[in-house]
């Protein structure tokens, strides 16, 4: 796409800029990731001692991930996230005094979504950041298996308990089933109750981002399986979906489903090809705003005693996203909150920016490795001034 026609103006930013703007966001970057995977190291000893003391320690490392990508985007990539709903949701997202909005989804949920462009798990990380209670320590995400063997970034998702797969079932089930029996795992509180930890458990049914590819390989399965191939998303998966959602029944009321479209994308083009990561970051073309259409599902509902039947209620409901998408295509918007929702205070789309509460709140991410240093520094200093008393 030619600089002019970009759907977020011409390139913001000179060639100079762009090259002090790419150091800057890697510099951070990389410095928020290798701290976060130095803590996640200090803490993995905790494993042998105590395991729920461990995911709660990785659970604050992941905290700490999500207020790193969130405080990477507001200053390198600001965008407006536009957000409305259908009546299953419609208590359940409001704005707050501060311009924001507030989330309050469960603890323990399924969030599935269309697949656009890479970055969409880094919006919904967000709304995870912006749910009360935060719920951005309990992400999972399943994800394909070579990106556990990137630097950093892979062990450092290991430690968060995401799941790898192969895309090979007779591989893939045994350790699906192994992570997903962690997740519902019961719990017992000091004063005896048993409790179930926080959850939210993010897939992308699609299984890849859309793009010509995707597109074809969309249309091949549809004609193979002898149904409508839908235009604006691709044709859903449900082998995974439905292993999840018979593992997790009875541990987890309801599936999230989000929407999710990308002012700009033009009808049949694809949003990879035009919000790029060094667009985004480097040269101030980030998309003008990432709208969300939110609606809830209750597990019991939804078929899980045939497969089959399982397949036809998902892909129901990504022809009522395609349907959606054609409504955002043609108008620009997704549909408005339910009117009879609507007060003073609430309004047909919330507009909100992607940024954390507080400006300075992305320090947490070195904390545990200041008190750490602070720790040796202070034992070093005891052990030198008890060498220099005894010799």
């Amino acid at each position: 796409m030619a600089p002019s026609s970009h759907p977020s103006g011409r390139e913001k930013h000179g060639r100079l800029m762009q090259l002090l703007r790419g150091f800057s966001f890697l510099a951070y970057f990389l410095t928020g990731a290798i701290a976060i995977n130095l803590t996640q190291f200090l803490g993995a000893p905790l494993y042998w001692i105590d395991r729920d003391l461990f995911y709660a320690y990785m659970s604050l490392t992941k905290q700490s991930f999500g207020l790193l990508i969130t405080t990477a985007t507001h200053w390198w990539g600001p965008t407006t996230i536009r957000i409305s709903g259908d009546a299953s949701v419609a208590d359940q997202i409001r704005k707050t005094e501060d311009g924001l909005v507030e989330f309050s989804f469960p603890e323990r949920m399924i969030m599935i979504a269309n697949h656009q462009i890479y970055t969409d798990w880094l919006y919904l990380w967000w709304v995870g950041y912006a749910n009360k209670p935060k719920s951005h320590g309990s992400i999972y995400i399943i994800l394909k298996e070579s990106l556990k063997y990137i630097p950093i970034a892979g062990p450092g998702m290991m430690f968060y308990g995401f799941i790898f797969m192969s895309r090979k079932m007779a591989v893939d089930q045994p350790r699906m089933a192994h992570r997903l029996r962690k997740l519902k795992a019961r719990h017992t509180a000091p004063d005896g109750k048993s409790y179930l930890n926080p959850m939210w458990l993010l897939l992308f049914p699609e299984g890849t981002n859309a793009s010509r590819n995707g597109r074809a390989k969309s249309a091949k399965w549809a004609e193979k399986m002898g149904v409508k191939d839908p235009e604006h998303v691709l044709l859903p998966r449900s082998t995974g979906m439905y292993f999840c959602l018979s593992e997790l029944k009875g541990t987890v009321d309801y599936v999230y489903d989000c929407t999710v479209a990308y002012e700009g994308v033009p009808r049949g083009k694809f949003g990879e090809n035009i919000f790029t990561l060094s667009g985004t970051y480097f040269r101030g073309q980030p998309p003008k705003s990432v709208n969300f259409y939110w609606r809830r599902f209750l597990v019991d509902d939804i078929p899980l005693d045939n497969q089959e039947q399982f397949g036809l209620w998902l892909r129901e409901r990504w022809y009522e996203k395609d349907a959606l998408m054609e409504q955002y295509l043609s108008t620009g918007r997704f549909p408005a909150n339910p009117a009879n929702t609507l007060t003073e205070d609430r309004e047909e789309f919330l507009e909100t920016e992607v940024r954390t509460r507080y400006p300075f709140e992305f320090l947490q991410i070195f904390s545990v490795l200041a008190g750490f240093s602070l720790l040796v520094n202070l034992i070093l200093k005891l052990w030198n001034k008890l060498v220099s008393l005894v010799f």
